[in-house]
């Protein structure tokens, strides 16, 4: 396993598109905020947009309050960026076209904590730690470049990975198969967090909570309620600490793999 050469972030995947790692990169963005931390967002390779329109990683920088945001490569077209680059007939990406910028952006000084951010125990000033978090494209084998995913880069980081996951029926499969590809490539899997927890749950989705930590032997760190995503900033960050039972600096730690995390209520 690689060693950074800087602070080792968080790389956030999913077990599909759509299940909602943005909105709960955000949440974990405001969490570390509201700890008092100095937090970063990635996105290594955004698909789907044109030039100035705002990304994933702006998008949970905006709902978080985070200031310090890197979009290493765009694509246009909306698709896996392996195929989003064939398509656009543009050069494939490559670990060390990814990796050296985020390297750099992980070296450089961090900042204060906003005046924004949701919990008194984070008032403006400088900062407890640091907190980068990396968000994935899709699942954890999309191809981000030819032979290359998102493991990849965790295991050139020395990162641990966080998986976000549905609540509801066929979680526990698309869970299980996601957190088995992580453990398989000798890397850490810190934890799951369910990307869309809606306001009234059924039997499935209640019994999925407690069979997600059973199934995959990694904690449930926390519920994103759905439709947190549509909330004002504010607003957001303000909740967001709600949604987890521990914070990012004491669930996510490298040298606590076998912390169990209680899921917090979906607030």
């Amino acid at each position: 396993m690689t060693t950074s050469p800087g602070p080792a972030p968080i790389v956030i995947t999913g077990t599909g598109t759509d299940v909602g790692k943005t909105v709960a990169t955000a949440a974990l963005a405001a969490h570390g905020l509201s700890e008092g931390l100095d937090v970063g967002i990635c996105k290594p390779i955004q698909t789907g947009l044109g030039p100035g329109e705002p990304g994933d990683a702006h998008e949970a920088a905006r709902l978080s309050g985070v200031r310090r945001v890197l979009e290493v490569r765009r694509l246009p077209d909306p698709l896996a960026p392996e195929t989003a680059a064939r398509v656009a007939g543009l050069p494939q990406s490559t670990l060390p076209e990814l990796i050296d910028p985020i390297r750099a952006w992980l070296r450089a000084p961090g900042g204060s904590v906003p005046d924004s951010a949701p919990d008194s125990a984070a008032t403006s000033g400088p900062a407890r730690g640091r907190l980068d978090l990396v968000e994935g494209a899709g699942g954890v084998l999309v191809r981000l470049g030819t032979g290359l995913t998102v493991l990849d880069l965790a295991r050139s980081l020395d990162a641990p990975v966080v998986v976000v996951a549905r609540a509801g029926l066929g979680t526990l499969s698309d869970t299980e198969l996601t957190v088995r590809a992580i453990e398989a490539a000798g890397l850490r899997c810190a934890g799951i967090v369910i990307g869309s927890w809606p306001a009234d749950p059924d039997l499935a989705e209640r019994c999925n909570l407690e069979d997600l930590p059973r199934l995959t032997g990694v904690p449930v760190l926390g519920r994103v309620p759905a439709g947190a995503g549509a909330l004002e900033p504010d607003e957001f960050g303000r909740r967001a600490p709600g949604w987890f039972e521990s914070g990012p600096a004491t669930a996510l730690r490298r040298d606590a793999p076998g912390a169990q995390v209680t899921p917090a209520a979906g607030t």
